[in-house]
């Protein structure tokens, strides 16, 4: 049986009272919240782990990115510069990286088309580096998850070393320091393994002389 108007018009003006009530406290009082305690005890995180240089955002920590050469006349693939650390492979968009088109290449560990990929890039990684085939860590021929993973293991940080000395005419002792500095260990000191970020590693390079 239907309620009088007057019945009606107080639950519809409960159920309003109610949205309003919860539009200020979810939608308004709780983001301020939120982005008061983060700007407040984490500026940094919250505001996007920029790296700067004089003061001005060039990257972002938590995003990886390509460091690769100018692409020359009539090149379709860039190729990859020796003058700096090289991120794990990215399945991120045509050329790698890109956050508009994050995501893995969905091929299983037993797919033919992967399988021939991964012995290309261990080539050519070894070639790149001038090591051994067997010496290329698996982190330097597969992608990750999301495409944008900043992070390499330390093996294949170490491995860069010596390109990457030559390349730019410095000791290998004083590049090897920087990746030592750049380890981060495992999160609470047992889960997942150690790491190197790459994009922070290279701003590091940029500015050794």
């Amino acid at each position: 049986m239907a309620g009088s108007p007057a019945r009606v018009i107080r639950h519809h003006l409960a159920a309003l009272r109610m949205l309003l009530v919860f539009t200020v406290i979810t939608g308004i009082a709780y983001p301020l919240a939120v982005t008061g305690i983060a700007q407040g005890l984490f500026p940094h995180q919250a505001n996007g782990s920029m790296i700067k240089d004089h003061g001005r955002p060039v990257a972002s920590a938590l995003i990886g990115q390509n460091f690769d050469l100018s692409p020359r006349k009539g090149q379709t693939t860039p190729a990859p510069d020796p003058k700096w650390f090289q991120p794990r492979p990215s399945a991120a968009g045509s050329t790698g990286y890109d956050p508009t088109t994050s995501g893995a290449s969905n091929l299983g560990p037993n797919n033919a088309t992967l399988i021939k990929t991964i012995k290309q890039r261990r080539a050519a990684v070894a070639a790149f580096d001038g090591v051994q085939p067997n010496r290329v860590p698996d982190d330097a021929v597969t992608a990750s998850g999301s495409g944008l993973d900043p992070d390499i293991s330390p093996v294949y940080a170490y491995e860069q070393v010596n390109r990457v000395a030559k390349a730019r005419g410095l000791g290998p002792a004083a590049v090897r320091d920087l990746v030592a500095r750049r380890i981060d260990g495992r999160s609470l000191g047992f889960l997942g393994q150690e790491s190197v970020n790459v994009v922070q590693l290279n701003h590091d390079l940029a500015g050794l002389k």
